[in-house]
């Protein structure tokens, strides 16, 4: 059974607070209390509103996926699995609150998580084609960015694996970890994850097989001919590729990068300022995403099959309560306008001109010349245009 390394909890002291140990007498009246309790007891307890967590109920049951038992209703189940993932807890520290064996608690848990992979797809829905609001009603953005449908980066989730398997998961850091893939929207959804590469993995060698697998990630496409179409914004991990817009090498990118006052001194910078500004979505993403779901924040004492289903499953709740209350507590919390505000004053006209960088990263995805090279045309005309605008609007009036 997957839950046999499970049962090898209690290795962190991870146990249910007093406080919450004392609240019921078994899991059904602990359940019972908290759903029948104030909306932020279910909030705090299971991560979501109560209305959300019943709907997911009966999404589960109407399915077929989950069913009452003579001794656990669909709810506890749910319960069990949320207050796991929600406070990152081990088997046996659960079992002090809800007083059932570890099988029991084990059993449950991955019920729950191959119910809500089975519905996970349809969580996550690809971008439209209108331009995303938080692009269209800034000016920093629009009509620079028009055609981008959102961001594109890794994250390196802990793992735990045997001894014999650590080697291809150790990242450069020395920590084990799978390299998690996501796509994100500006409005702090998942397009698209994909987990479970090794830690070692570079970053291009995740986004190749994201692009070319069988359950890919698409780049919407709406224009003819050599045309660019749509993109995702990447960070200088990435090269500058069709569909994947990345920021210019050897120039200033980071928030850090550009201090308070800070005025750009030619196109690139200013491009990848406004560039970081807007791909910070996925920093954003991932930080609400990691806060909620803090068991994504250590490796559990899992199977990594189960470790790896957990990121889906987490990415998709997400989206899932995202779409339900979008403004969720949570969501707030990361929800606010881009508070790095750029002081758009005119720079000194006579400046140094940037020395030209060449991206020397190699590609293992396989694009022809033709392509790359308007995927550069691409990102020079965008840097091009924000500049003229940025001088014009800025020049005193004569």
């Amino acid at each position: 059974m997957e839950n046999s390394d499970e049962e090898k909890d209690g290795i962190s002291g991870n146990h249910v607070p007093k406080e919450l140990s004392r609240l019921a007498s078994n899991g059904t009246k602990f359940v019972d209390e908290v759903l029948n309790g104030h909306n932020e007891r279910c909030l705090e307890n299971f991560r979501m509103d109560k209305h959300i967590f019943y709907k997911l109920c009966d999404i589960l049951q109407a399915k077929g996926l989950l069913r009452h038992t003579n001794r656990i209703k669909i709810e506890e189940q749910l319960a069990i699995f949320m207050f796991i993932i929600g406070h990152n807890l081990r088997t046996r520290a659960v079992q002090e609150l809800f007083r059932y064996s570890g099988e029991t608690i084990s059993r449950h848990f991955n019920n729950v998580l191959n119910a809500i992979m089975s519905i996970s797809l349809d969580f996550f829905q690809p971008p439209g084609s209108d331009v995303p609001s938080e692009i269209f009603e800034d000016p920093r953005f629009y009509p620079y960015f028009k055609d981008c449908v959102g961001a594109v980066d890794g994250i390196h989730i802990p793992v735990m694996v045997g001894v014999d398997e650590q080697g291809p998961f150790r990242n450069k850091n020395g920590l084990l970890s799978q390299n998690v893939l996501a796509a994100c929207s500006f409005d702090l959804k998942f397009h698209y994850v994909l987990a479970g590469w090794e830690g070692s993995a570079s970053d291009l060698q995740v986004l190749n097989s994201a692009i070319t697998r069988r359950n890919r990630l698409q780049v919407p496409e709406e224009r003819l001919f050599y045309d660019t179409g749509k993109y995702y914004l990447v960070d200088n991990k990435y090269a500058n590729l069709p569909g994947f817009l990345a920021p210019y090498p050897g120039t200033p990118y980071y928030k850090k990068d550009f201090p308070v006052g800070y005025h750009p001194q030619d196109a690139r910078e200013l491009f990848n300022q406004r560039h970081s500004l807007l791909r910070n979505a996925t920093d954003r993403t991932f930080g609400a995403l990691k806060a909620r779901f803090p068991i994504l924040m250590a490796a559990p004492p899992y199977p990594l099959q189960t470790q790896v289903k957990l990121v889906v499953a987490a990415c998709a709740l997400h989206n899932y309560i995202r779409r339900e209350k979008p403004d969720d507590w949570l969501f707030r919390m990361y929800d606010e306008e881009i508070s790095f505000q750029m002081e758009e004053s005119l720079p000194p006209l006579e400046m140094e001109q940037p020395k030209s960088h060449v991206e020397t990263q190699s590609l293992d995805i396989t694009f022809d010349a033709k392509q790359l090279e308007l995927a550069s045309q691409l990102r020079d005309s965008i840097a091009t245009e924000m500049w003229n605008s940025y001088i014009n609007d800025l020049s005193p009036i004569s």
